[in-house]
C-alpha cells in the first residue's frame, strides 16, 4: 500500500436546515449551530496538527435563497469572524475566504479582509472558507488571468501547464485536499474545488452537518488510512 499523508481536509457543511426542521428550529438556528461545530471541528483539527481544512460554507448558488436565510447566514458570519478576530492569534490558526468577495455586504467584506491580514502570518491550521465560491467560477477567474497574461505578452500559449492554472487559483499556495467529507447523505460535490479535488478520497456520512463532531473527524482519518490511493497508477 502506498504511504499515505494526510495533509488537508475538505468538507461539505451539508444538512443545517434539514436539522432544524428534524428538530423543530427555525432554520437560522440550524445555521447557528452549524456555525459553533465549524468552531469546534477547526480548534481540533488544529489540534491535532492538520496543515489545511477547507469548509464550504456559501455557494454562489445560495444566494437564491430567501433574503431571510441569507441575511442570518451573513449575520451568522459576521458573529463567527467578531469571535475568531479575538481568539485567532491564540489558537494560532490561519483563516482565509475563498471566493468573490464582490456583493457581500461592505461591513462582512472588510472583516473578512482584516481577518486574513491578522491572521497571514500564524503557523497552525490554515482554514478555508469557501463563502460566495462555485467552482467553475474559480476556473473561469484563472482562466482570465491568464489569458490576459498572454495578451499582456508575459507568457506564451505553450507555457500555459497544469501548475500555471493552479497557481491562479484561490489555493495557489496549498497543497490539494487529500480526503473531501460531505455530511447529510448526499452524494455530490456541488461545484465544489472541481479543480483541486481531482484524486481525493471521499467519504459520505448520513447525518447533519450540526450533529458532526471530533469523533467523525478521527472515524474520517482512520478510514483514510485504511484506503489505497493509486491516483491512476
Amino acid at each position: 500500500m502506498e504511504n499515505l499523508a494526510l495533509d488537508h481536509i475538505a468538507i461539505i457543511m451539508d444538512g443545517n436546515r434539514r436539522w432544524a426542521k428534524k428538530n423543530n428550529l427555525e432554520t437560522s438556528q440550524g445555521h447557528k449551530k452549524g456555525a459553533e461545530v465549524l468552531e469546534e471541528i477547526a480548534k481540533y483539527c488544529n489540534k491535532i496538527g492538520l496543515k489545511y481544512l477547507t469548509v464550504y460554507a456559501f455557494s454562489t448558488e445560495n444566494w437564491n435563497r430567501t433574503k431571510e436565510e441569507v441575511g442570518a447566514l451573513m449575520k451568522i458570519l459576521e458573529i463567527y469572524l467578531d469571535k475568531f478576530l479575538k481568539t485567532a492569534n491564540l489558537e494560532n490558526i490561519k483563516l482565509r475566504i475563498l471566493g468573490d468577495k464582490g456583493g457581500i455586504p461592505k461591513s462582512l467584506k472588510e472583516k473578512m479582509i482584516k481577518m486574513e491580514e491578522k491572521t497571514k502570518d500564524n503557523t497552525g491550521l490554515n482554514l478555508n472558507i469557501a463563502f460566495n465560491y462555485g467552482g467553475r467560477a474559480e476556473i473561469v477567474r484563472a482562466t482570465k488571468k491568464i489569458a490576459e497574461s498572454v495578451l499582456n505578452g508575459e507568457i506564451g500559449v505553450d507555457d500555459i501547464n497544469e501548475e500555471m492554472f493552479s497557481e491562479n487559483l484561490y489555493t495557489h499556495d496549498q497543497v490539494d485536499p487529500d480526503l473531501v467529507i460531505r455530511t447529510s447523505g448526499e452524494y455530490r460535490t456541488s461545484n465544489f474545488l472541481p479543480w483541486q479535488i481531482t484524486y481525493s478520497e471521499f467519504l459520505f456520512l448520513d447525518k447533519y452537518w450540526p450533529d458532526f463532531n471530533t469523533k467523525d473527524i478521527d472515524k474520517a482519518i482512520e478510514e483514510f488510512y485504511n484506503r489505497n490511493r493509486r491516483k491512476g497508477k
